[in-house]
């Protein structure tokens, strides 16, 4: 085979490795899925009679933002699986087998996103005790799940360069998680842009949460016209996967020395 397939089939062997934990450990599953579903709930029920949005119920415009919100703190599981595998030792395991170097960074960031989309699905279903439904029809449905895989998959990629660069899993844990909290909650994914402040609100607007959830809205109940922050996301996701792999790569090179 040529390097090319070599390193598809090495990223193949490490995705493996990691899903295998899904079965093997189903608690992890569960509480991956079962905080975000408590949030759906709470988040639904708590600011349902305080928050007006028009046309629509809050219940329903508040989903995409509990979807997006899940896939934004799943980055920190790749920041720290990373830093546990370094601290571990998988690195230097990894290291003297011939393998490809982008293996062990593309197998963590694919298997985490197939674990999100699991959590999805499960999140989902929850939300179809509230009121939710895929409105749009079924092409829409898969594209906006499209969307939100992208969005898990640029999350990840700056999760793993900082899991590989604090190398410590505790740091991994408060330094991928710290800066998420400003950006989920300055964007519309619980709140209307309206009711934001005007200072805010100029980078809400164009903020890779705010372009996802309300593409999503879009895509999966027609809220809204879905061809300019599907445009502004995918530009986002492009730009953060560009500049953290590399981030992620080097960081990783310079573990494995």
């Amino acid at each position: 085979m040529t390097s090319l397939a070599w390193g598809v089939h090495d990223a193949w062997v490490v995705t493996l490795r990691h899903l295998r934990h899904i079965p093997r450990v189903p608690q992890l599953l569960f509480f991956s899925a079962i905080q975000p579903v408590l949030f759906l709930l709470l988040f639904s029920y708590v600011f349902s009679g305080s928050i007006h949005v028009p046309g629509i119920d809050y219940k329903v415009f508040m989903v995409p933002g509990t979807f997006i919100q899940t896939m934004a703190f799943a980055a920190a599981a790749t920041s720290v699986g990373l830093a546990d595998d370094l601290q571990k030792g998988f690195i230097d395991r990894f290291r003297s087998l011939p393998m490809a170097r982008s293996a062990v960074l593309v197998g963590r960031i694919v298997s985490d996103a197939t674990r999100n989309l699991l959590v999805i699905l499960i999140m989902a279903t929850a939300a179809h005790l509230i009121g939710f439904r895929f409105v749009t029809g079924v092409l829409p449905a898969l594209a906006g799940l499209g969307l939100l895989m992208l969005f898990s998959f640029a999350f990840s990629c700056i999760g793993a360069a900082i899991g590989l660069a604090v190398r410590k899993p505790e740091a991994a844990q408060m330094a991928a998680t710290f800066w998420m909290f400003p950006m989920i909650f300055a964007s519309s994914a619980f709140v209307p842009l309206a009711t934001l402040p005007g200072w805010m609100r100029v980078w809400a607007e164009y903020s890779p949460v705010t372009a996802t959830v309300d593409a999503l809205r879009a895509l999966f109940f027609g809220y809204g016209d879905p061809t300019r922050p599907v445009l502004i996301g995918l530009a986002w996701y492009v730009a953060l996967a560009a500049i953290c792999l590399p981030l992620a790569v080097r960081s990783y090179r310079r573990a494995a020395m």
